[in-house]
């Protein structure tokens, strides 16, 4: 994960490759259901029957890797930071919706343009298949980045205390909504209302991060697997308690996300902190699995099939329109080699999307010649 301001930190980058790896897996097992497969039941596999935490990974990640450039400039010019998150992620953005208009040009609504603005709410064009259905996190992501600039400022100023009287006010905007939302789970995974706290979390733990990094580094090799731990330990209890897809309306789901990010938060501190090198060759890997999660996340290959209405909605299509296929395994080996193909096919986009970030670094250029 590189930014202008930071230097190159490879952790960062393992990070979303383990976020982008866990909602991988999660679609592959729900495709893997659709086509017949026995379902997991384990407490064991429960990161990848609930892998769309990793959703809740990618969110606070964003907060912490944002806070730590806040924390390292002071200052924050709302222009400049809107501008370079724009040309960072519109080419995508704007290829996945055109994508998601021609699959669905059939159904398409002039009013329809408007979704480009809430892709994570109602019926968006992206929602209506697998290929696409990733675009809400995306506009979820760039509706935290319009007010960021704000709440750093006011955090450095006033301190942590800012951002937990922020998160209490969340919590009590949860409940509000449970009591009158029938269908909260979903608000809850995909809303500003369900997702804004992660954002925040991610925040509060790069102020952490800076006042004891000193004690992370020496004690990260025993917190790495105690986070670990915790995560598994609460993807456990989701899976026992209020699985996504199962339950409509869960009561477990009002701080889920809460609970969810904590865990992720300590994971992200004592993974940034370890100086312990990983062998060079898995290094490389991981690092680059990260700089290229973006755009596999955006334009995934979908494993075809047909859609029968009986199977769980995609969890990365909110209004749960997508449906995962019905073809037994032995029948379609197309599913397997598409699953291998996925991690190949991300490369293409990748490179081209990431040429065109070089169009923020040339305006950053350009601004410190002036």
């Amino acid at each position: 994960m590189k930014s202008l301001n930071l230097p190159y930190q490879p952790r960062l980058d393992q990070l979303r490759w383990f976020a982008a790896t866990l909602v991988f897996l999660f679609h592959f097992y729900l495709e893997y259901r659709g086509n017949g497969g026995a379902e997991l039941n384990s407490r064991w596999t429960a990161l990848v029957t609930q892998g769309h935490t990793g959703v809740g990974l990618f969110f606070t990640l964003s907060g912490f890797l944002f806070m730590q450039i806040a924390l390292a400039q002071q200052t924050i010019v709302y222009r400049d930071f809107v501008r370079n998150r724009v040309l960072r992620i519109l080419p995508l953005f704007l290829t996945i919706f055109l994508v998601a208009t021609s699959i669905g040009r059939d159904n398409f609504q002039p009013q329809d343009l408007l979704y480009l603005f809430a892709t994570n709410l109602g019926h968006a064009p992206t929602s209506g298949t697998v290929i696409t259905g990733a675009a809400w996190t995306i506009s979820l992501e760039f509706l935290f980045y319009l007010v960021f600039p704000f709440l750093a400022r006011f955090a450095i100023e006033r301190g942590p205390r800012y951002l937990l009287e922020l998160l209490l006010l969340m919590g009590f905007f949860k409940l509000a909504a449970y009591t009158v939302n029938d269908n909260s789970t979903l608000m809850y995974f995909s809303t500003f209302v369900g997702r804004f706290d992660q954002f925040l979390i991610g925040m509060l733990a790069a102020m952490a991060y800076l006042r004891h990094q000193a004690w992370l580094q020496r004690h990260a090799l025993w917190l790495i697997p105690c986070a670990a731990a915790l995560v598994g330990f609460d993807t456990a209890v989701l899976q026992r308690l209020a699985p996504f897809g199962v339950t409509p309306k869960s009561s477990f789901w009002i701080f889920w996300s809460m609970v969810e990010s904590a865990g992720w938060a300590i994971f992200i501190l004592a993974w940034a902190s370890l100086r312990l090198r990983l062998p060079n060759v898995l290094e490389r890997v991981l690092c680059h699995g990260g700089k290229i999660s973006f755009s596999g996340h955006g334009v995934r290959p979908a494993i075809p099939g047909p859609t029968p209405p009986s199977c769980s909605p995609s969890v990365m299509a909110p209004p749960g329109r997508w449906r995962p296929s019905a073809t037994t395994p032995s029948r379609n080996p197309s599913c397997a080699c598409a699953a291998v193909m996925a991690l190949r096919k991300v490369r293409c986009p990748t490179r081209f999307f990431e040429e065109i970030k070089i169009g923020e670094r040339l305006v950053e250029c350009r601004k410190n010649l002036h």
